[in-house]
């Protein structure tokens, strides 16, 4: 039984698009200011320093 390719509503790509620019405007922030980025990697809380 093959699946149907998903569509995104108009919406959901507005979300997505509203979600890359957070991430992008967030690692700006962290090197800009230093300080480290926490993550969960393989189930452990990791620190990345940019």
């Amino acid at each position: 039984m093959k699946m149907k390719p998903y569509k995104r509503t108009p919406t959901q790509a507005k979300i997505l698009a509203g979600m890359d620019k957070v991430y992008d405007n967030l690692i700006e922030f962290k090197k800009k200011m230093n300080s480290e980025l926490v993550i969960m990697q393989d189930g452990k809380i990791v620190r990345i320093k940019p």
